[in-house]
């Protein structure tokens, strides 16, 4: 970081995945960190309904930056409530809040949006780019489209900074979701029938997302740009199963099947999405960021995977 004097910082989804290592990271570097969450974890959390209607001026005063990573996330199987959070917290809630965060003087306002916004896919030899249009599919990337497209608007028409990052997959300790089932197969070295499996995906450890978000607290080429992110190291399915396995000790067993009959099979059991994500491509290039804020992942896929793994077996 290139300032000595420590920013006053706003985090919301404090208590998240993201947020609280962040929090964390905050805290080890000095900064003085207001959290806010929508469910309370301990005392020192401010609790914030985030809507269109959400009042911030109490704990705006002489903040800096704000760093945006509540948002109602992706589920596979939607339903009425989750696509009123959709647009009540991740359209209109980040919208408001940034419109009331440059009224209150605010720089700069960091939204960790999704690489859901690019697209759901990427064909063959075409990675997704930080200045392609915004294609977004699902009721989830729609809505980060949407939140991006309106603090566009508003960094246009004030002095607030807005800086957009958009990870695919974000794994790390404590992990959730299918990384984590995958994780704890691997943990057992489950034989899986991922060996003809050669598509290429892009990750991002915890530790480069955190990393990134800190460099552009205070970089001044961040300011009203678009960064993606990963590992910058794109593997198949195949590839990250043995990985896994590897940081269990292990070596990975791997059966070959015709990508073509596992697809046939999941259209078969209503498993469609799963098995496009275990076989189709999704890769990401970061060279604009990496020139932009001069700026590299601080650690490799495997060191990600290891702490995981280690996480794992310590919670057990």
């Amino acid at each position: 970081m290139s300032s000595s004097v420590k920013k006053k910082v706003l985090v919301t989804g404090s208590s998240g995945f993201i947020g609280s290592h962040l929090i964390s990271k905050f805290n080890h570097l000095g900064y003085e960190v207001i959290k806010v969450s929508r469910s309370r974890k301990t005392a020192s959390h401010v609790i914030k309904n985030i809507s269109g209607d959400t009042e911030w001026s109490d704990i705006l005063e002489d903040v800096e930056v704000i760093v945006h990573c509540a948002a109602a996330v992706h589920q596979m199987n939607l339903s009425e409530n989750t696509l009123n959070s959709y647009q009540q917290l991740n359209i209109e809630g980040t919208i408001n809040f940034a419109s009331k965060a440059a009224k209150a003087g605010v720089k700069r306002f960091i939204f960790i949006s999704s690489i859901k916004v690019n697209g759901e896919k990427t064909p063959i030899g075409r990675p997704f780019l930080f200045d392609d249009p915004r294609r977004a599919e699902d009721p989830y990337g729609i809505s980060k489209a949407k939140a991006e497209e309106g603090l566009e608007e508003i960094a246009s028409k004030t002095n607030l900074e807005v800086t957009i990052i958009r990870p695919p997959l974000v794994y790390g300790p404590d992990v959730r979701a299918n990384f984590a089932s995958l994780l704890k197969l691997a943990s057992k070295n489950f034989p899986l029938p991922f060996g003809a499996i050669n598509n290429k995906r892009s990750f991002v450890a915890l530790d480069n997302l955190v990393d990134l978000i800190i460099t552009c607290i205070d970089h001044p080429n961040a300011a009203n740009q678009t960064f993606l992110v990963s590992d910058d190291n794109d593997v198949s399915t195949s590839e990250l199963y043995s990985v896994m396995v590897e940081s269990f000790g292990k070596k990975a067993m791997l059966i070959n099947i015709n990508p073509y009959f596992l697809r046939l099979l999941a259209q078969l059991f209503g498993k469609k999405e799963m098995i496009e994500r275990l076989c189709g491509d999704l890769r990401i290039d970061i060279s604009h960021t990496k020139n932009t804020l001069d700026w590299m992942p601080v650690v490799s896929l495997a060191e990600g995977v290891k702490k995981c793994a280690s996480s794992l077996i310590s919670n057990k």
